[in-house]
């Protein structure tokens, strides 16, 4: 039998929608522009908060995904060809709002050869070129495993790039049919081999136990994740995939606490949080604890006894592999 979304959801679930002149002005930006935000495709919903902030996460490579996620309320189906000028459009809109930190993320293109990698990449020069000041984030599909994809990526050298790994392996078959725990993994372990700050999230209430997302955590560690996310998982409607259980704000209290001790280096679990939640606030943690490391590091390499690094080099995945067609 399938769970049903409450019809009353509990208060720390239930999202006040400020109005305010700022909400109205990204609104006007984004359709002036006429660009796509995450925000409004898959109905986040803390859309009223960061559109009130003047922010917004911005959605490239179209509306349209060729996946069929159970959790995902972005349409499906066949997508329209990639429209040039937008990484231009994507930076006149940063400019616009005043942004210090960018958050770029997309639909997933299996139609395309490159799976959206170059887009991506011409997303950040554009950004880098108009806006040099701004720091870029992006949230990635998996390329269909393609290495020379990620490269076209990575070697854009964004401030962060994140991949979400969603849901424990037990689960993918159901809720990511198309995609691969393993797949995702290897991508997060090549981004952080080439030098980047990696993020992962997690959605909690699909069915999955403690055990099965502390392995998950860990294995985000072994594969050096720097920054992880971690909320509740709302069905956008009755069609998508079940919700099994509500957790309570102490339980994601609980995770961070994990989060912190396996060694992330930044942490934001909370029933309302999404991948790009409070994201400048996290890469600027994530990035001051990295220098703290780094600094901790050299003294160690000097033989200071009374300072050194605590850290263990965590044992990475040698290859992201291509997955057969």
């Amino acid at each position: 039998m399938k769970t049903r979304t409450p019809r009353r959801l509990p208060p720390w679930l239930r999202q006040r929608v400020p109005a305010s002149d700022t909400f109205h002005d990204t609104v006007a930006c984004i359709e002036r522009l006429g660009l796509n935000t995450v925000c409004r495709s898959a109905r986040c919903p803390n859309i009223g908060v960061c559109f009130s902030k003047g922010t917004a996460t911005f959605m490239i490579l179209g509306p349209v995904c060729t996946r069929t996620c159970a959790f995902c309320a972005v349409t499906k189906g066949l997508p329209a060809p990639l429209e040039d000028d937008e990484p231009a459009r994507i930076a006149q809109a940063v400019a616009s709002m005043g942004l210090t930190h960018a958050v770029l993320t997309s639909v997933t293109r299996d139609d395309l050869p490159d799976g959206g990698a170059a887009h991506f990449a011409a997303c950040v020069r554009s950004l880098r070129s108009s806006v040099p000041h701004v720091t870029v984030e992006l949230l990635v599909p998996d390329f269909g495993g393609s290495r020379d994809a990620l490269r076209a990526v990575t070697e854009t050298a964004p401030d962060v790039l994140n991949h979400n790994i969603e849901t424990v392996p037990r689960l993918y078959p159901r809720v990511r049919p198309q995609a691969g725990y393993d797949r995702s993994l290897a991508l997060l372990a090549a981004a952080a081999r080439s030098g980047l700050l990696t993020k992962s999230g997690l959605m909690l209430g699909l069915g999955e136990t403690r055990e099965e997302t502390l392995q998950v955590m860990a294995d985000l560690r072994n594969n050096h994740c720097a920054i992880l996310t971690m909320g509740q998982y709302l069905p956008p409607t009755e069609e998508h995939f079940p919700l099994q259980r509500v957790l309570a704000p102490d339980e994601f209290d609980a995770y961070r606490d994990d989060a912190l001790r396996m060694g992330f280096r930044a942490a934001a679990c909370a029933p309302l949080v999404r991948s790009s939640y409070m994201a400048a606030r996290l890469f600027t943690e994530a990035r001051e604890a990295r220098g703290r490391s780094q600094n901790l590091k050299i003294l160690s390499d000097l033989h200071i006894p009374e300072h050194h690094d605590n850290h263990h080099p965590r044992e990475l995945r040698t290859d992201f592999p291509a997955e057969k067609q």
